[in-house]
């Protein structure tokens, strides 16, 4: 049975994985890619942006690196383009787009 992450392929079948819910090491998620489960993607408006920030906390998945009191761009490679954070938005600042677009 596989129980790292770095010993996962995509040649490891499913009866040498960890069973559901073992963790058998921290710090994975850093190595996922779960970007590529979206279909929407959320698209920031730098001129109607205030940096208030309300968009940070809110995202699950902490793809709005933040970095000297200012937010950046997306971190896409984590976001699931769930839509919360346009949803917190109160300039509406950050609209969701079809992933391809």
């Amino acid at each position: 049975m596989s129980q790292l992450a770095k010993d996962m392929t995509p040649d490891v079948t499913w009866e040498e994985i960890t069973p559901g819910c073992d963790i058998y090491e921290g710090g994975t998620s850093e190595a996922t890619c779960t970007g590529e489960w979206r279909t929407m993607k959320p698209v920031i408006d730098w001129d109607k942006c205030k940096q208030c920030l309300l968009c940070a906390p809110v995202c699950p998945d902490m793809s709005i690196p933040v970095k000297d009191g200012k937010r950046e761009d997306f971190d896409y490679f984590f976001c699931k383009g769930c839509g919360i954070c346009a949803n917190a938005c109160p300039f509406g600042a950050i609209t969701m787009v079809n992933n391809k677009d």
